[in-house]
């Protein structure tokens, strides 16, 4: 067995502040904020005093909806050292999004940030809990979201109804360290202290539950692929509401007292800058931000000789790209990681030493104390290297569940524990696996997964519509792009752009569709299901976009 870590996150942190004290933890050039290790340990306890003052207690679930700004990390570790769940709100999210996470999540109290691109975050959040004008901060009485006591503004001023966070970190003033430490100590490593909300093909989307010991330990394991140490510092441009950015980049730094570098909303030139400024020696994406940044026209002003690893995942890796990362970005140990949200996310990762060959075609092996095996889709009988099937992985990294969803658990994770992916995989004698597909049907565009079933499922409320079936089509730019294939009830015209618009404002615009066709009928089975493949199939040929699917590595 590898090393495993046995920590909860308070004591982790502990543990890397007594170690590395003095060490650079979390680092944002141009807010001119600089914290070492010891004063980010000694900042989360304040905060975390804080939220117990507040009457957050061990189990709450708090709710956070920001960029990358600094009380998002500063908060995933306080509500972890009181042993609250940190429920992670998409950025891009609306106002029907929110309201359904908020609900299903059964959240005590939101933060919330300013707003990100055309969202306000203050008004959306009035329109979900128009209740919360008027009302004094953390009396919240809403007949929609009943658990919702307290809203907590991350920005300067203190909206109606909300609490300022900068009084939070005074509030908990009077609680001592034995009082916060009473609460430390009750804690227990399995216990779940994250919560991510991920969609799925068969409905709305589900809270994944994850536990101190599930990100602690893939964070870990993350890190040693990356050969982390106190010496490296990582530019963080991937959002923190993803696992990308909380787990694949905080989890990695933080079990290695690794420097954190973030990047607040990602910003091409700013990612190059910020590299340079801070020296960084690491830096993740999805395959698109590396893209913008080699493609930026100031690319070659930028000194990136500090740079030697990090993290290329979200989707395919094009082997250009990764050769031109390696090449010009002098990221010669860029690693491939594979997985998801239900896995804490990391199955398989390529490490260090690994031949470009391998970085490219696949995406790795499995972590340390990680299984995965091939099953036959039909039988579940587990397959040889070569074969292509479903994979699955069992170990450490497997989530505790859905919230609330005992039968979609059920569905997911078999009776001898093993995770079930969803995704078509093949595995060569080595343990490399490359994703050759997807059973859900799952669209990734520039590195978000969406699930058509959340989208038909929406569209379906269009009074106009009789069925919808949403698909992807092969994009240059960012890898995927939505479809839908309406049909419209009888004598009704409608539009593209009708259906766009009704779109916009209630569901992040990421999953809109870019393609509307009207059909008059679907390709079935002779079973009677609607086949998708075939709809993507005539989609790409009447968009002429076959060299673009030729060209997927899948």
């Amino acid at each position: 067995m590898a090393q495993s870590l046995a920590f909860t996150m308070g004591s982790l942190l502990a543990d890397i502040a007594r170690r590395f004290p003095e060490h650079d933890a979390l680092v944002y050039p141009d807010r001119g904020l600089r914290l070492t290790y010891r004063e980010f340990d000694a900042l989360t306890d304040r905060v975390a005093k804080g939220l117990l003052r507040m009457g957050i207690q061990k189990g709450d679930h708090v709710a956070i909806w920001a960029t990358n700004v600094p009380q998002w990390v500063i908060l995933q570790f306080a509500t972890a050292k009181i042993g609250s769940v940190l429920v992670t709100v998409n950025t891009n999210y609306k106002s029907a999004e929110l309201e359904y996470v908020l609900n299903q999540s059964d959240a005590k109290a939101l933060f919330l940030g300013e707003g990100f691109k055309d969202t306000d975050y203050v008004e959306t959040l009035y329109t979900v809990v128009p209740e919360l004008k008027g009302t004094a901060a953390g009396a919240l009485e809403s007949a929609k979201l009943p658990f919702l006591k307290h809203a907590v503004f991350l920005g300067e001023g203190t909206p109606d109804g909300m609490l300022a966070y900068n009084e939070l970190e005074n509030m908990g003033r009077d609680i001592s360290d034995d009082e916060l430490d009473a609460v430390k100590n009750s804690l227990d490593r399995f216990e779940v202290i994250n919560m991510q909300y991920t969609s799925g093909t068969t409905g709305f989307p589900k809270g994944v539950m994850l536990t101190h010991d599930n990100i602690i330990n893939n964070g870990f394991q993350i890190g040693e692929c990356m050969k982390f140490t106190e010496n490296d510092r990582l530019c963080i441009p991937v959002p923190f509401f993803h696992c990308f950015g909380c787990v694949l980049a905080v989890m990695a730094c933080v079990t290695h007292g690794t420097a954190m570098v973030p990047v607040e909303t990602f910003n091409p030139e700013q990612v190059l800058k910020t590299i340079e400024a801070e020296k960084c020696t690491a830096v993740h994406g999805v395959p698109t931000m590396f893209i913008a940044e080699l493609e930026h026209p100031n690319f070659r002003n930028y000194d990136l000789s500090t740079l030697r690893t990090g993290i290329m995942a979200g989707s395919p890796c094009p082997i250009e790209v990764m050769k031109r990362v390696i090449r010009d970005m002098n990221a010669n140990e860029i690693t491939i990681a594979y997985g998801q949200t239900e896995s804490s996310p990391v199955i398989t990762q390529t490490r260090t030493d690994d031949p470009i060959e391998l970085r490219v075609a696949t995406v790795g092996r499995a972590l340390p104390n990680v299984e995965v095996k091939i099953v036959d889709i039909e039988t579940g009988e587990s397959l040889p290297p070569g074969k292509q099937g479903e994979l699955c992985t069992r170990g450490y990294h497997v989530m505790k569940g859905y919230y609330k969803m005992p039968e979609e658990t059920a569905r997911a994770i078999d009776d001898e524990n093993w995770l079930h992916t969803g995704d078509l995989a093949v595995m060569d004698e080595n343990g490399y696996c490359k994703i050759t597909g997807r059973i859900k049907n799952m669209i990734i565009r520039g590195g978000e997964n969406i699930y058509p079933r959340e989208i038909e499922e929406f569209l379906y409320t269009h009074p106009k519509i009789s069925d919808v079936q949403v698909y992807g089509v092969p994009d240059r730019k960012y890898g995927e792009q939505v479809m839908a294939a309406v049909k419209i009830k009888d004598n009704v015209e409608c539009s593209e752009d009708e259906i766009r618009d009704f779109c916009r404002g209630r569901i992040a615009n990421y999953k809109i569709p870019t393609y509307v066709k009207f059909v008059d009928e679907y390709p079935m089975t002779a079973s009677g299901k609607i086949q998708k493949f075939k709809l993507r199939e005539m989609a790409i040929k009447e968009l002429q976009l076959e060299d673009l699917e030729s060209a997927s590595t899948g």
